[in-house]
């Protein structure tokens, strides 16, 4: 299992992805739901087009800044849902840990109409379990998400049959080829670590300020208690499905 330190996806995805796809000059992608960018620099790397979406304007701004000065690459603030773009267009569309939000025979649809014949749709999103080495750090913190947030529930391994069965989705839609892997990998944070990544994280960001102020400060004495750190163990879900 790899260890990594901020939030990322493993580069053998992105060059299983790259395996599949391959992108150059004259190819055009779609991002859905960039959120921060995390997924986006291996795609612009190989000189494509890439046009990006996201609902929420703090990160289509914060994409602009780090990405803006590339001639090839776009951002804008809209819900994939609303995205207005010509049908039979793009070579690659992809998500990063978002597809989720979108609804999905919408989602589905509108993403294989956009495609050109031969192009692939590819989901990938990231499962994580919090210190599941320290089950008090553990069960501590769980305690806190199931007050301050707790739509989020309790996190379960993601297993093979899960991913199996979210790849198997895209064929209603009239997808074929479908294929699916998982990828492992840990990350370690201290204490003010781990909360800078929380509060890039949508479900925090949706909180009121100060509910999110208070369960921070609980997750801070909890982590303090704890150690000073903790380590979270990722588990990379990726789909892949054609445009026959």
């Amino acid at each position: 299992m790899t260890e990594v330190k901020g939030l990322t996806y493993p580069a053998q995805l992105h060059e299983d992805i790259l395996h599949e796809v391959p992108l150059n000059g004259t190819s055009k992608v779609l991002e859905i739901g960039i959120g921060m960018g995390q997924a986006t620099m291996p795609f612009l790397d190989t000189g494509c087009l890439l046009t990006a979406v996201d609902p929420d304007e703090r990160m289509t701004a914060v994409c602009e800044k780090v990405f803006g000065e590339n001639s090839r690459f776009s951002v804008f603030t809209s819900r994939f849902e609303d995205f207005e773009d010509e049908n039979d267009t793009f070579d690659l569309i992809y998500s990063a840990s978002a597809f989720h939000e979108v609804e999905q025979e919408a989602g589905y649809t509108k993403a294989f109409a956009l495609l050109k014949s031969g192009g692939t749709f590819v989901r990938f999103s990231n499962h994580s379990m919090r210190a599941i080495a320290r089950p008090n750090l553990s069960a501590a913190l769980q305690k806190l998400y199931s007050i301050y947030l707790p739509r989020t529930g309790t996190p379960r391994p993601y297993k093979e049959a899960q991913a199996q069965k979210r790849a198997e989705i895209a064929l209603k839609y009239g997808f074929t080829d479908i294929a699916c892997k998982r990828y492992y990998q840990t990350r370690v944070y201290t204490t003010e670590e781990f909360l800078d990544y929380l509060a890039t994280d949508a479900d925090h960001l949706e909180m009121s300020e100060t509910k999110r102020t208070a369960f921070f400060n609980e997750i801070r004495k909890t982590l303090v208690r704890y150690g000073g750190s903790v380590t979270l163990y990722d588990t990379i879900d990726l789909q892949i499905a054609k445009k026959p």
